[in-house]
């Protein structure tokens, strides 16, 4: 079985790959990026570029399976454009099973909100390839530890509700893409990958505290302020619309949902938000 992995330059696609060296079984692993250089763990590594999808069908061409990882690219209406790009392409070299990972709680939203690029790629998924699965995964582990090592500076985060939110890992998000890409029995399946509690501000802040070994003030504000906010914890410009969005989400209850679809799907159980922000930490003093 050869399985390709769209993305594979990114944090995730290497942290995919890397778990599917891990794997017993007699698969072929193909990296596909638009910088094939950068891939990692992969047999085999192809250059396809999500805005050429003349690139993406040959980089396709012979897979059995195929992974999609979305970009950050947040131009309007880009990551939609790319996403159908890849589905289509992927239809056209002739992929048997074609997995997507998602965001929790997409639903039909307008431009220029981040979720609605989801929407347009499962839609376009489902309606089009005769064998799909799709992973949606909750708010990551890493990007609310880079959020608190910038906030520590600061003293206080900001946010704009009490939203919960069931953190997950990268590497489970990883565990249970690789456990989907060699598995059976998942076609037409979407699957919530997260943590295994969902987490309030007063845990959240708790959690920094015991830590980073400081307090941490939690600032309730409106979106305007709360820009400010994420400015002066120096946010970078480029995540600064993503970073709003989450918040937004955030509030609106969104991330408040725990499954145990990680650990049915890898075998394994998710990792905490607290080890994860200590490693972040650690290594963001160095």
């Amino acid at each position: 079985m050869k399985i390709g992995i769209s993305g594979a330059g990114g944090h995730l696609g290497t942290a995919v790959l890397k778990r599917l060296r891990e794997l017993s079984g007699e698969h072929e692993v193909v990296g596909i990026s638009r910088s094939p250089q950068s891939v990692q763990y992969a047999d085999e590594a192809r250059f396809g570029d999500y805005d050429a999808q003349g690139s993406l069908r040959e980089a396709y061409l012979g897979l059995d399976r195929l992974l999609i990882i979305p970009t950050l690219d947040l131009r309007y209406g880009a990551r939609a454009r790319q996403l159908v790009h890849a589905v289509d392409a992927a239809l056209s070299a002739g992929v048997g099973h074609i997995i997507l990972i998602s965001d929790i709680g997409t639903r039909e939203e307008p431009e220029p909100h981040i979720g609605a690029a989801s929407w347009v790629g499962e839609q376009r998924l489902i309606k089009s390839a005769p064998r799909w699965t799709i992973l949606r995964a909750n708010y990551f582990m890493e990007s609310f530890a880079r959020e608190v090592a910038l906030s520590t500076v600061t003293g206080r985060m900001a946010e704009l509700g009490d939203g919960r939110v069931a953190f997950v890992s990268r590497d489970d998000v990883a565990a249970a893409a690789a456990a989907i890409l060699v598995g059976t029995g998942h076609s037409g399946a979407i699957y919530n990958a997260t943590g295994t509690e969902a987490l309030s501000i007063a845990d959240r802040a708790h959690l920094i505290e015991q830590v980073a070994g400081k307090p941490i003030n939690v600032i309730q504000t409106s979106m305007e302020e709360l820009r400010q906010e994420l400015e002066l914890a120096q946010i970078p410009e480029e995540y600064l619309a993503l970073a709003l969005e989450i918040k937004r989400k955030t509030s609106e209850g969104v991330y408040d949902l725990v499954t145990g679809d990680v650990e049915r799907l890898s075998g394994r159980r998710p990792i905490s938000l607290g080890d994860v922000l200590k490693n972040y930490l650690v290594e963001s003093a160095l």
